[in-house]
């Protein structure tokens, strides 16, 4: 039995006790502040966080998978913790495109899982996730990715506050901006965060965040209300409507060639 599973807070930092776990070849569910990360054998199998869409949004934003689809999945195969494999069975998604999109989604909620690699509040031993095995992956490759993932938004622009703070508009005429970027500025309000203009976007949190840290960069965003940004504009009303594109699309040269290596081991 893992100490810290017995009392409901601990100060071990969140990367501490993954690696712990990965010794010992645990199973169950370790919860922060930020998220919920599910290992099972010591692998970690699935990741939770408030501010990452889940799988299901991937899969049905995507197109890759019908909103009917999905939600049958969970209603014939959660309580038995297999929506995973029923949807691979059932002939709704072929289990290559589920590894995938399961991988963009487990990436994506550890970064803000353990972006700030805050203090564990407690380790269910046992607990599974409803979605069932897909794709296990290493604990460090989860915490190099997470790692590599910090290291480029830190490159792009350095100040942290712009991952959860609400965020508002710098004046000015922004010039040849892609339009990905030109998408994301427009929902800048001084009310969402990155989080909720990637809900508005139907995209991935991750992603979102690398195009607002670039406009952070070159002075057109700012975190609403924080000290230094009196010229910050912020509109009472929120941003209009998301321009028609395609939807938000994993890093999949990334993701596969995780894939490769994790089917190699």
């Amino acid at each position: 039995m893992i100490a810290s599973a017995l009392v409901p807070r601990t100060d071990e930092p969140a990367s501490a006790l993954l690696r712990t776990l990965a010794a010992q070849r645990a199973s169950g569910a370790m919860s922060t502040e930020s998220g919920i990360v599910y290992v099972a054998s010591g692998h970690v199998v699935h990741v939770e966080s408030a501010v990452t869409p889940d799988l299901g949004d991937l899969l049905t934003h995507s197109g890759a998978l019908a909103p009917d689809g999905w939600w049958q999945a969970i209603d014939q195969a959660g309580r038995r913790c297999r929506v995973g494999r029923h949807l691979v069975d059932s002939g709704h998604l072929a289990a290559g495109a589920l590894e995938l999109c399961h991988l963009g989604a487990l990436f994506d909620a550890a970064y803000f899982v353990l972006a700030h690699d805050g203090p564990v509040l407690r380790f269910r031993p046992g607990v599974a996730h409803w979605l069932g095995a897909v794709r296990s992956v290493p604990v460090d490759t989860v915490l190099r990715e997470s790692r590599r993932r910090r290291e480029l938004l830190h490159r792009i622009w350095p100040e942290p506050a712009i991952d959860l703070a609400p965020l508002a508009r710098v004046p000015g005429d922004p010039v040849d901006l892609p339009a990905r970027r030109r998408r994301t500025l427009a929902q800048v309000d001084g009310a969402r965060t990155a989080a909720q203009i990637a809900t508005a976007l139907a995209c991935r949190t991750f992603h979102t965040l690398v195009e607002l840290r670039r406009l952070a960069a070159v002075g057109l965003v700012v975190p609403a209300g924080t000290a230094g940004t009196a010229t910050a504009t912020a509109s009472a009303e929120p941003g209009p409507a998301p321009l028609p594109g395609t939807p938000d699309e994993p890093d999949t040269a990334l993701l596969r060639r995780v894939l490769h290596a994790l089917e190699a081991l």
